[in-house]
């Protein structure tokens, strides 16, 4: 859909100015106009839900405004084939089950087959009728329970557990690379002189160059999409790829764009929320990657975030988006189109998914691991065999 922005109007943006004022955002006044008010309070809203806060309605803002509409108890929520209930009840479900030690495999509002089954494990142990739906007596039961796990983070524990007893070689893992944009969107396009950079372009490079470091470190390695790919494939088609591919890592790879030239340097992101709820595992890979890049470029540390992105909310994995420099900086860009400097961001990315599986007790320092000798491990175990 095209964004819908300061200055339109239409029946859209009466809804949205509806969602809006329901949510306290924005005062009940009359009109159809997407005027500053309505911009002020669409920032607010994605600044809340962790959301990229441009002012502006795309789908992901639409999708999130739409499951703002919904709160727990104000419906029976069930699993639904072929299209699975979703919205913030479903979320505030979710992290219920979560602070209680059930596994639905993260918040991410879709009310899918593993929801549906912890649900049903909630209801056999309070001896309710284990259907996997979330009624009124469902819903009484939960309201009179307190937490089951105290002392840590269940799903901290279980993502942590699975990742240990997974070993630490890197052999037979699948990670899915995405590189940003392509297409019809080019991303951030920066004309220097005589030449043309674009965002989709630079990062599709990245891309390659990491796949082959990784298919040499025996890593089974999946792209989202080629180098001139005819459309964009949307955020939620690429989570759902990595997640039917069954991967252990999804890396989604971008640079960074700004009106103030003077902007610079790298951030890394993961899927986490206002109110605490985060992706454990994929809060350590961003931080992983984040000083990885830092010690190995040089590249000014802008740390790392949790956000609520589709593509970090829907994958099923580790997943972590990478901001590898600012294309509009003259310094990040001079470092960007320098394929020496590619390649070191590269190896940063497989040091830090190398590290990833290593037990946090046997954990090495930052900018230790020689990417080399994973591939030269890799070979010499072929040739034995």
């Amino acid at each position: 859909m095209r964004p819908i922005r300061s200055g339109d109007r239409g029946p859209a943006v009466t809804e949205i100015r509806a969602v809006l004022t329901g949510l306290d955002l924005l005062a009940a006044t009359p009109g159809d106009e997407f005027d500053v008010a309505t911009e002020r309070a669409v920032r607010a809203f994605q600044q809340s839900r962790g959301l990229s806060a441009d002012g502006r309605v795309g789908a992901e803002t639409w999708r999130a405004l739409d499951a703002a509409r919904w709160r727990l108890g104000a419906r029976t929520l069930y699993h639904a084939v072929p299209e699975p209930l979703t919205g913030d009840d479903v979320r505030s479900l979710q992290e219920r089950l979560l602070e209680m030690g059930y596994d639905v495999g993260g918040a991410d509002a879709v009310y899918g087959v593993r929801t549906s089954r912890a649900v049903a494990q909630f209801q056999r142990e309070v001896g309710l009728k284990p259907d996997g739906s979330c009624g009124p007596y469902t819903m009484g039961a939960l309201r009179r329970l307190g937490r089951k796990v105290v002392g840590g983070r269940p799903q901290w524990l279980r993502e942590s557990d699975a990742i240990r007893q997974s070993g630490p070689t890197l052999v037979g893992r699948t990670v899915v690379i995405d590189p940003g944009h392509g297409g019809t969107d080019p991303g951030v396009v920066v004309p220097d002189g005589s030449l043309r950079w674009t965002e989709a372009d630079l990062v599709h490079d990245l891309a390659s160059r990491l796949e082959g470091r990784l298919a040499a470190a025996g890593v089974r390695v999946q792209l989202t999409r080629g180098p001139a790919p005819r459309d964009c494939l949307p955020d939620v088609d690429r989570a759902e790829l990595a997640n039917s591919l069954g991967a252990d890592v999804f890396i989604s790879l971008h640079t960074d764009g700004h009106a103030d030239p003077a902007a610079d340097g790298v951030a890394t992101y993961h899927y986490g929320t206002d109110n605490g709820v985060t992706s454990a595992t994929g809060e350590r890979l961003a931080g992983l990657v984040q000083r990885e890049i830092v010690a190995r470029t040089g590249l000014r540390d802008c740390r790392t975030h949790a956000k609520a992105w589709d593509l970090l909310r829907l994958t099923r994995m580790p997943a972590v988006r990478v901001e590898v420099g600012y294309l509009t900086s003259p310094q990040d860009r001079s470092r960007l189109v320098d394929p020496r400097f590619r390649d070191r961001v590269v190896e940063a990315i497989v040091a830090a998914v190398q590290r990833m599986f290593f037990p946090v007790e046997r954990d090495v320092p930052t900018g230790s691991i020689d990417v080399s000798a994973l591939r030269a491990a890799v070979t010499a175990g072929a040739v034995r065999d």
